[in-house]
């Protein structure tokens, strides 16, 4: 008896919680949040430039760095290059300005590990139910690269905090890398090739 009690008491919690986030997430969002047009129209303020230094995950993808790491993104121009450093400031990695051959931005809709922990407790009645259908929204940039130095080539992936960050980042990248933008991606634009030409010898 005392442990069915627990078991609600704990399966009550967990909806109020749950209710509780749902509550703030459907706030209205601000005024301020949008930029009106004579027409009463709204439009998106334009992307702001990056940072030189932001706060990012690396997901993986650059060869010889298969470990996911917290740390920041910077964008070194002396060098002409995105370094990643770890939590405590280290140079990891980094990928030459002129090595990006793409750029853009990625979101993913997951679970997050505590609702998918909640929806596995044994709850009766179904009250865990909930919990399964709970997604987060992760972000990514997405670089495909190519160093002319190395040849060495791949795909690799940073995440970041917001959206609004995320586009920030990804098109200061492009700028400083010369991307032309296609569509939601950057891309480099392939050099023309030489043409051949026929040279008679007298």
């Amino acid at each position: 008896m005392k442990m069915a009690r627990s078991s609600l008491g704990l399966a009550l919690l967990v909806l109020s919680a749950f209710a509780a986030h749902n509550v703030i997430a459907q706030r209205g969002r601000p005024v301020a949040d949008s930029a009106k047009t004579d027409t009463g129209n709204t439009q998106s303020a334009p992307t702001q430039p990056a940072p030189q230094t932001v706060r990012a995950k690396y997901e993986g993808g650059v060869l010889g760095y298969h470990k996911k790491l917290n740390g920041t993104l910077f964008f070194d121009d002396e060098n002409r290059r995105l370094l990643f450093r770890d939590e405590r400031q280290r140079q990891v990695l980094f990928v030459p300005y002129d090595a990006v051959l793409a750029a853009y931005a990625d979101t993913q809709s997951r679970r997050p590990t505590a609702a998918t922990v909640v929806s596995q407790v044994p709850l009766p009645y179904g009250l865990n139910l909930p919990a399964m259908f709970i997604r987060k929204k992760y972000r990514y940039m997405t670089l495909q690269y190519k160093d002319p130095d190395t040849q060495a080539a791949g795909i690799t992936s940073f995440k970041l905090d917001s959206k609004n960050m995320l586009d920030s980042v990804v098109m200061t990248l492009a700028s400083k890398a010369g991307l032309v933008k296609r569509g939601d991606a950057y891309l480099r634009r392939a050099e023309p090739v030489p043409q051949a030409t026929n040279s008679k010898q007298t």
